[in-house]
């Protein structure tokens, strides 16, 4: 039988769940997962996160919406349906190229915005009909939580009593 639990703290305050992070660390104790109900400064640096590559993928995105209005308007003005407009033939599109930058702009946006919704949703495992992540729900409102995995359960308690935790919730693995 294994001795591995789950324990939970639930903070009330940001600045307390840092502080908590960093007595954490200090310590050595890993920590599992943080849940809070909006975006804390400094807390994926103090948990030694990696730097996002979500920008990475805009950037492929936004060439591919780029790359798909450029062929599109090149298509539809110079191979499918040529004409001449206002005393301008459509020879080639190099040259009426500056009139179609505002289509390949918005076909940029449109795919690099559209694009990194999917790719976040899908990587977080937050598509339709998923099963909730969240261990408590209050960490969706004004609740702040720090998740451990351990074996060594009192240790983890009392610093989280140190730190100033509200309430710890103790489950098996």
């Amino acid at each position: 039988m294994s001795t591995t639990k789950i324990v939970y703290g639930l903070y009330a305050d940001d600045d307390d769940l840092m502080n908590g992070v960093k007595a954490f660390n200090d310590k050595g104790i890993a920590i599992n997962e943080v849940y809070t109900p909006f975006p804390v400064h400094g807390l994926d640096k103090a948990l030694g996160l990696k730097k996002t590559r979500i920008s990475d993928a805009a950037f492929i995105y936004a060439l591919y919406g780029v790359t798909i209005g450029a062929t599109v308007t090149w298509y539809v003005m110079n191979h499918d349906w040529p004409q001449n407009i206002g005393g301008k033939p459509a020879f080639d599109w190099a040259h009426n190229m500056p009139a179609f930058v505002v289509p390949m702009f918005e076909l940029m946006v449109f795919c690099a915005a559209h694009m990194m919704s999917l790719t976040f949703l899908v990587r977080n495992k937050m598509y339709p009909g998923a099963p909730a992540q969240n261990p408590d729900p209050r960490t969706t409102d004004d609740k702040f939580m720090m998740e451990f995995v351990t074996e060594d359960v009192e240790s983890v308690k009392q610093l989280l009593i140190e730190t100033g935790v509200e309430e710890i919730t103790v489950k098996d693995a």
